[in-house]
């Protein structure tokens, strides 16, 4: 019984894979942020190539 409570403190204390933790963290943040970014700038850059598309069909 004591050494599974010794080795349940250990795994507690043990802070090697924060950081791992906290740069995958980062990482999806700046991912989700970049693919919203490109979602709506694609969004927008195609309804204006749509405006100028429809532009020069019109005689």
């Amino acid at each position: 019984m004591e050494r599974i409570r010794v080795t349940c403190l250990r795994l507690v204390r043990d802070e090697r894979g924060v950081t791992a933790i906290e740069y995958a963290l980062v990482a999806s943040i700046v991912s989700i942020v970049i693919v919203t970014s490109v979602t709506l700038i694609g969004t927008k850059v195609n309804s204006f190539l749509v405006s100028a598309a429809n532009a020069f069909v019109t005689p």
